[in-house]
């Protein structure tokens, strides 16, 4: 098979670029020092994370001076996300770094006062109305119908004609009333912000042709004049939870407030399938991500779960969107070597398998907890903050589990209380909500506002935000709560939780500003496909993205 060469400077999860690559029929040789830059002929860089890290392990490693001359050779090179950012002049993210100054320009912090941050999801890449050179043509299978999986914090912002003075051909994203850039191509360089590995279809047609070395072919026809309406798609997310059942086999499986057995028979573990068959199809329905959470107990340690590892490596191979993984991702202590494996240790198992992000849950209760007791204070160790300092804040999501408690008036707690619509078995007016831990089993003296902005102060990029009143009951999404998340904190917001057809994924985008809906149960069953629920929403004038065939 043809060869690419991939430069690993242990920069985040590579493993579905990897799969990508292997899928297009080419074989991937890695870049393990400096010496093996020149052997190249066609190079990918990588990067997942923070900046000032990566950069600096780049530098360390000492590989700049070997990939810009590379580069000067003229000799393809593609640069993934921070492989972006790399090749620019420095970014706000760690002003004391610089990158390697190929292309002109700095990365800034994306402004937080209108929308979330980081930016997560799909967005454009369109090249059709800003670059004369290349209208009516796409430049390295970029197209204006496509959209393409982005999660970053900084961005270069786009200023007409400068890039393009040099001759750059640029493709661009909007993100709120930000006009950023989303690739940057010239002879023998493409470099994109987003994942081409995590962007299905529109993806790896753009890999693919940077593989074939084909820079510019018109566009069909009818997209020849096109430009898909720019900015953020709201996302649908499928969620698995999965367990072993009676007969230790790892099943996909749903309750109602997480009990997950049947209620008559034999009272067996509920089976909705199987996870990697499950995974498979809500890609094919177009799916934006697709979310794995181990409800497991663990027997030993997370560091012994392989049948979970393999269900990663495995879906990882054929899903070529963003997956998640939740379910023991804290401290926790081996018995087999008598120390303890740090939480970090634990997801780089789980991001070198195929993940994209981790999920903490009860972990973030703790932490949250010892996060207020001492003031406020930052320790530097919690899982949180050495994952996201490592991967980026984009690689952790706090899955959160509350409930409601009623009370009279705001005075009868201390906690962050809300007028409700919904008044409570006594009439109460008020109410707040308390986490729980445990797979909801224990309820905490802490609410959801004061856990999602601890955790957010600690590093999370993301909040997964489940509610045990409404789980497994398709009434609908919790918009009271989902609202007072979203007022106290920056960063993305995932409804989660009674979902039972398309109208509750369009009430909840239209009554609230969230960032993504989850379903569970609703498609396992095969009540709706996640095709269906997007045609809904379209039909409703809300941007989602379409689904488009591999080629």
């Amino acid at each position: 098979m043809p060869t690419v060469h991939l430069l690993d400077y242990a920069a985040g999860n590579i493993r579905s670029l990897v799969n990508a690559i292997e899928k297009l029929g080419w074989d991937v040789e890695w870049v393990r020092s400096p010496g093996d830059v020149a052997k190249a002929e066609k190079l990918i860089l990588p990067g997942v994370g923070h900046f000032g890290h990566c950069l600096t392990q780049f530098s360390n490693a000492g590989y700049v001076e070997p990939v810009k001359a590379y580069i000067d050779s003229g000799r393809p090179f593609m640069g993934i996300c921070v492989g972006l950012q790399a090749l620019f002049e420095g970014s706000a993210e760690n002003p004391a770094v610089p990158g390697l100054g190929v292309i002109p320009g700095r990365l800034e912090r994306f402004r937080d006062d209108e929308k979330s941050v980081p930016h997560i999801g799909w967005n454009s890449a369109n090249t059709s109305s800003k670059d004369e050179g290349t209208k009516g043509h796409s430049i390295y299978g970029l197209r204006p119908d496509s959209k393409y999986y982005y999660v970053h914090s900084y961005a270069v912002p786009y200023r007409e004609g400068e890039l393009e003075k040099d001759g750059w051909s640029v493709a661009t994203a909007r993100y709120g009333t930000e006009e950023f850039v989303g690739a940057v191509a010239r002879d023998n360089v493409l470099v994109t912000q987003f994942h081409p590995e995590k962007s299905g279809a529109a993806g790896l047609r753009v890999l693919k042709a940077f593989l074939e070395g084909r820079k510019s072919e018109p566009l069909p026809a009818n997209l020849s004049s096109a430009v898909t309406k720019e900015g953020l798609t709201r996302r649908i997310i499928a969620c698995l939870d999965v367990r072993t059942n009676d007969q230790g086999d790892l099943v996909v499986t749903k309750g109602d407030q997480y009990d997950v057995r049947e209620k008559s028979g034999e009272n067996a573990v509920r089976n909705l399938g199987k996870p990697v068959q499950k995974a498979q199809q809500y890609y094919q329905q177009g799916a934006d991500e697709v979310t794995f959470l181990n409800i497991t107990s663990f027997r030993d340690t997370p560091i012994k779960d392989l049948p979970m590892l393999e269900i990663l490596r495995q879906t990882s191979a054929t899903v070529f969107v963003p997956l998640t993984i939740g379910g023991g991702i804290r401290d926790t202590h081996d018995p087999e070597t008598n120390r303890t494996v740090p939480a970090l240790e634990i997801a780089t198992l789980y991001f070198q398998s195929g993940a994209d992000k981790v999920s903490i849950g009860s972990d973030a209760v703790t932490a949250a907890e010892q996060y207020f007791a001492s003031g406020k204070t930052l320790t530097g160790k919690t899982a949180i903050e050495t994952i996201s300092e490592a991967y980026g804040a984009q690689a952790v999501v706090v899955s959160v589990d509350p409930k409601r408690v009623y009370v009279t008036s705001p005075d009868a707690t201390p906690h962050h209380t809300m007028e409700t619509a919904f008044p409570g078995p006594q009439g109460e007016k008020y109410c707040w909500y308390a986490c729980t831990i445990k797979g909801g089993r224990e309820t905490r003296d802490l609410d959801v506002v004061q856990l999602v902005t601890a955790v957010e102060a600690m590093g999370a990029g993301e909040i997964l935000l489940n509610c045990i009143d409404k789980d497994g009951t398709n009434s609908g999404f919790d918009l009271e709560l989902i609202r007072s998340v979203k007022a106290a904190v920056k960063i993305p917001v995932i409804a989660s939780s009674g979902a039972g057809n398309a109208g509750h994924f369009a009430e909840v985008f239209e009554k609230t500003n969230v960032d993504a809906a989850l379903g569970a149960g609703m498609f396992h069953r095969g009540e709706w496909t996640v095709k269906q629920v997007k045609e809904e929403l379209h039909g409703k004038g809300l941007m989602v993205r379409g689904f488009e065939e591999e080629t």
